[in-house]
């Protein structure tokens, strides 16, 4: 067995609660991404605690918008590259290719660096890992901590929506290289609509020694919000049936009643649990994606409801402190949400088999 000890601290050290998901900057979400003002966005975040982007290869082309905002006077004279925490993933690309080769692995993590402008990346994912086999799924892994040997890379991490298979790769990579992975990213599963990463996957993950959780899609992955869920150029991209989604806007009309917003009280709802659930060894954060200025700003004001950080900021690395009141208060919207979790999607966990 192979053992590699990484020098850096925890990633849950170091990881603010709320994450800038550079998936608002595609074609997955956005009909025109170019003209998102990502450099005003990164800056505000950044002002504002969020010092942490979530971004994938898949995800055309976020990689490059960051890279340019990045090198925009505007951040680059006011944060320098430790100021913050890029995370980026292999084994996806547009077109939905997916190759988990040492070769391509290698060849992905070249060209993330080239196009965020960075000499570093502080945490690599290999991106959803059920179109992966277990031994590819190693085999990703293998390249990405000789990467780390190289001082390319700083973390790992592994990402998908199957909490199955999740778990079961974590202790796979545990076994075989004799340490863990450092994060595992999970979508739309930690959220007002469903409870499933927190009833059956948190326990099994730090159980295979993962100390850091990205919960990704606090109003999963769109749906809880007023409108529908997002379309960019590449169309309907929602797993969720008409009935699932008639019941979330359903939902959205009710709270717009009581003077409140759907996709406010899901944020606040991930946030709670991600803090409720994290301790000093654990940490659970919430990656959220941001499409424009107005989403930022109306987001952080609703992050800041619910917890602050130390330093004054919503996402601040410390121990941010729940409001409480806050937190009843939104509880009194629950009965709205109950046609959500009985309509809940059901995807299966299906795998690619060797």
């Amino acid at each position: 067995m192979n053992s590699l000890h990484t020098s850096p601290p925890l990633l849950a050290q170091r990881l603010p609660a709320l994450i800038l998901g550079g998936a608002g900057f595609s074609y997955i979400t956005h009909q025109d991404p170019k003209l998102i003002p990502v450099a005003k966005i990164i800056k505000y975040a950044f002002d504002h605690g969020m010092r942490a982007i979530d971004t994938s290869p898949f995800y055309e082309p976020s990689e490059e918008l960051l890279g340019a905002a990045l090198s925009d006077p505007e951040v680059r004279n006011n944060y320098s590259r430790s100021d913050y925490i890029l995370m980026t993933k292999v084994g996806r690309l547009p077109g939905d290719i997916i190759d988990y080769s040492p070769t391509a692995v290698r060849q992905s993590v070249t060209t993330s660096l080239q196009r965020l402008r960075t000499s570093y990346l502080d945490v690599v994912f290999c991106h959803d890992v059920e179109f992966a086999t277990d031994e590819e799924t190693l085999g990703a892994v293998g390249e990405l901590l000789n990467l780390i040997r190289q001082g390319k890379i700083r973390y790992i991490g592994l990402s998908s929506y199957h909490i199955k298979i999740l778990s079961r790769r974590a202790s796979l990579v545990r076994e075989r290289f004799g340490r863990p992975v450092d994060v595992i990213q999970n979508y739309a599963q930690m959220n007002l609509q469903s409870s499933v990463m927190e009833v059956d996957g948190l326990r099994t993950f730090e159980d295979a020694g993962v100390s850091c959780v990205c919960n990704s899609g606090p109003l999963a992955i769109g749906l809880l919000r007023s409108g529908g869920v997002p379309q960019g150029k590449l169309g309907d991209f929602h797993p969720d049936p008409a009935g699932l989604r008639k019941a979330a806007q359903e939902a959205a009309d009710y709270m717009a009643t009581q003077g409140e917003s759907l996709a406010a009280v899901a944020l606040r709802y991930a946030l709670w649990r991600g803090q409720e659930v994290s301790h000093k060894a654990f940490r659970v954060c919430t990656i959220l994606g941001i499409s424009s200025m107005s989403e930022l700003t109306e987001n952080i004001e609703t992050a800041l409801k619910i917890l602050e950080a130390e330093d004054g900021t919503c996402g601040g690395l410390g121990n941010p402190t729940l409001n409480m009141a806050q937190v009843e208060k939104d509880q009194r919207f629950s009965s709205s949400i109950q046609s959500l979790r009985s309509s809940r999607r059901i995807l299966p966990d299906t795998e690619r088999q060797a």
